[in-house]
């Protein structure tokens, strides 16, 4: 296997940013995504659940593309609530198609982990760093075409 290291954030939101995920829905999408990486020996450094949104600290192996690896992650989840639970609380559960990837170097991962597993409260305080919370390329509350 060849030597790879790199990291990245990812970051997407419930479809139209609806907040379904309380403890109970975050504990089901952490359980999935923790599936997922270990079936595809992605290394999560970090979950960070919220209401409408999702952050992952990954290291994926090159030999898997990062579309893939966001689509049966999203996948999965959606599965695990839609069927799985069969939650009457929510008509189905689905995720927006976009996701937002940054990249950075091994130096960050400590603070970025620190970041993603601080969620709440970097919300409560309003102390984001706005970068990490882009979920697509038009900006909330903009029209969609």
């Amino acid at each position: 296997m060849p030597y790879w290291q790199h990291y990245r954030h990812l970051v997407w939101g419930t479809k139209n940013r609806e907040p379904p995920i309380d403890e109970e829905l975050a504990a089901a999408i952490a359980c999935a995504v923790q599936a997922k990486c270990n079936e595809h020996r992605v290394t999560l450094h970090a979950t960070g659940i919220m209401p409408e949104h999702l952050h992952l600290a990954v290291s994926i192996p090159p030999r898997l593309a990062i579309a893939d690896f966001v689509r049966m992650v999203k996948g999965a989840s959606s599965y695990q609530l839609n069927t799985i639970n069969r939650l009457d609380r929510l008509a189905r559960f689905e995720w927006q198609a976009e996701y937002g990837l940054i990249s950075f170097g091994e130096r960050s991962l400590e603070s970025v982990v620190a970041y993603i597993n601080n969620q709440a409260a970097h919300h409560a305080e309003d102390a984001l760093w706005p970068t990490f919370e882009i979920l697509d390329s038009i900006p909330p509350g903009s029209a969609r075409e």
